[in-house]
């Protein structure tokens, strides 16, 4: 990740739609600038998923001129100065300039400014307090470039401010740190005695919140050091008690191939979920994630009970935690026993068994048939049945 440019470019920026929309905001007399990740990603020359657009133009003004340019404004954040303009089918979320007028720690009361250096100030880290006009030329009102450039995630202004206006901005300057930090030369000194001197704000955060931020910080290429500086500085234990991050590093060196899967990272984590508030399939997937991983069942086995996804997540996280290599052709095998079928039926055991004992031996002959390896055949497991 290395900027080569002070002037960003991509299919995203100069697409028809976009740029008409930007357009119509300059026709109008208004500054029209991408803002933040957009802004930050192509620099980095890092894939961009949403365009943000900063303007002097006031919410009403921003709704008037996308309408009468043949747009579809969407009020999905007036109060705080953001309407979505919907261009070709493409969002475009466009806020007007911004200070903030009064925080409590998880939402602030703000107002329309009309200086882009104010608007600066309330982003809460230099690498996102970066603009670009229409023809992607980079403005830089806090000198965040070099923070950029050093892949250092630094709060605007003083740290604590920042924090005490959203304490969230805790769990996003560990995940901003997994995703563009420079992991050699570690996490900012300062935001990170921040971060821990006031990690009790988190209590005040809403376990949506929560757990949206926990995602994304797992699914960061490697969160290991991230998530072992949040344990040091007693942050971890706040949102998942009981939680080891000394799996994480070898689970990580041990996925290269594989997706990132997050919930297999909460896995090896460990600790109390019962706050975060995950949906019931995630529930049920991380249950038998760790059922699994103190199962000896084999690769095959885990694929048959879980799906291959499943337990190869099982598979990856039971040799992190137990420091063990991981099992030969461990995909393949996942893959033969996803795809197998438990030869007998209960069709095979009737009439001469019914009800419960019919029950029972259908988990003998299941419990054999896996033992096996998923080898035994219909005829060897009737055998005696």
């Amino acid at each position: 990740m290395k900027i080569v440019a002070d002037r960003i470019a991509g299919d995203w920026m100069s697409d028809p739609g976009t740029q008409d929309l930007m357009r119509s905001l300059e026709a109008a007399g208004y500054k029209a600038l991408f803002v933040g990740g957009c802004v930050r990603n192509a620099l980095l020359r890092e894939p961009v998923s949403d365009v943000d657009i900063s303007t002097d133009a006031t919410p009403d003004a921003v709704t008037a001129i996308a309408a009468a340019a043949g747009f579809k404004p969407v009020p999905t954040g007036i109060d705080h100065g953001t309407v979505t303009v919907v261009v070709q089918g493409k969002p475009h979320e466009i806020t007007t300039f911004r200070r903030d007028v009064e925080t409590d720690g998880r939402r602030a009361v703000v107002a329309f400014s009309t200086r882009i250096e104010e608007d600066a100030q309330r982003r809460d880290f230099t690498m996102n307090a970066l603009y670009a006009d229409r023809q992607g030329q980079v403005i830089d009102p806090l000198h965040g470039l070099p923070d950029l450039q050093a892949r250092r995630v630094r709060f605007v202004g003083d740290a604590e401010t920042r924090i005490r206006e959203d304490y969230l901005r805790i769990l996003r300057f560990f995940r901003f740190h997994a995703a563009y930090g420079d992991p050699d030369a570690g996490l900012d000194a300062e935001g990170l005695a921040a971060c821990a001197a006031l990690a009790e704000g988190l209590d005040g955060i809403s376990r949506e919140r929560i757990h949206a931020e926990l995602r994304k910080l797992l699914s960061a290429r490697d969160p290991a050091p991230s998530v072992a500086a949040m344990s040091h500085a007693g942050i971890l234990t706040r949102i998942l008690p009981g939680a080891d991050p000394r799996g994480l590093a070898p689970l990580v060196h041990l996925e290269a191939g594989e997706d990132p899967r997050w919930l297999r990272r909460l896995a090896v984590l460990g600790g109390d979920t019962s706050d975060l508030r995950l949906s019931k399939a995630e529930m049920r997937d991380l249950s038998a994630l760790r059922a699994a991983v103190e199962s000896p069942a084999t690769p095959a086995a885990l694929g048959w009970r879980l799906g291959e996804h499943l337990a190869r997540d099982a598979i990856l996280a039971r040799a992190a935690l137990l420091e063990s290599p991981l099992p030969g052709n461990w995909r393949v095998e996942a893959t033969r026993g996803a795809k197998a079928r438990f030869p007998v039926t209960a069709a095979d055991l009737m009439p001469a068994l019914q009800g419960e004992a019919l029950g029972a031996r259908l988990k003998q002959l299941e419990a054999r048939w896996l033992a096996s390896d998923l080898a035994l055949t219909r005829e060897e497991l009737l055998k005696g049945a």
